[in-house]
């Protein structure tokens, strides 16, 4: 993973779903890593494995549009965050 490590931190709180925040570790525009605080533990578990090492533009567009319940879901409030990530 080349890049420079950059954390962002994302508050989910109100958006609908069960996570309260997302903090996303960037390498260049990799994911190094995700972890979600609150929410469905073993699921969200499965997601930080699962995007680790994948460039964010990847993960954007397998997660973005996930409905779980409010139209929005983890997944998908992580594919905003990484789409904001980027383009700050």
């Amino acid at each position: 993973m080349a890049g420079q490590l950059r954390q962002l931190v994302f508050d989910t709180t109100g958006t609908g779903v069960c996570c309260t925040t997302i903090r996303v570790t960037l390498a260049g525009e990799t994911v190094h890593s995700v972890k979600f605080t609150k929410g469905c533990v073993g699921n969200h578990r499965g997601i930080e494995a699962l995007v680790r090492g994948r460039p964010a533009r990847e993960v954007i567009a397998l997660l973005a549009g996930i409905k779980c319940q409010k139209g929005t879901s983890c997944p998908d409030q992580l594919a905003k965050a990484l789409r904001r990530a980027l383009e700050s």
